[in-house]
């Protein structure tokens, strides 16, 4: 289950509010790997050409939990918001891929 709530933003301000505290960076780490299974999957799949949904499926799954993981850092330091938030990815060894979602923990308050 995502966590996204309308305060965290790609965009370094939030419409209708102001920035009261910097909480520094936040980031969010997950390490995944193909499995043989999914692979075969994957080769038949890329037989027939198009979206080879089983490696979306793990591409979103990977980046979401970076994405809750990067949430959960930000709320154990106080913040109700994130801004500036990113993704990158690394293959760290064939078939194994890091995933980080990082961003600036904030806490915001509403705009007069």
């Amino acid at each position: 289950m995502s966590l996204t709530h309308p305060l965290t933003t790609t965009t370094f301000e939030l419409p209708g509010y102001r920035v009261a505290k910097s909480l520094g960076v936040v980031r969010g780490i997950i390490v995944r790997s193909r499995s043989v299974i999914g692979n075969i999957g994957a080769s038949i799949q890329s037989i027939f050409g198009g979206n080879i949904s089983l490696y979306t499926n793990l591409c979103e799954r990977a980046r979401e939990d970076a994405f809750n993981l990067m949430l959960t850092h930000a709320g154990e330091l106080g913040a109700n918001a994130v801004v500036a938030v990113r993704y990158d990815a690394t293959e760290i060894a064939p078939g194994i891929t890091e995933v980080l979602c990082y961003g600036t923990a904030v806490y915001v308050e509403a705009s007069h």
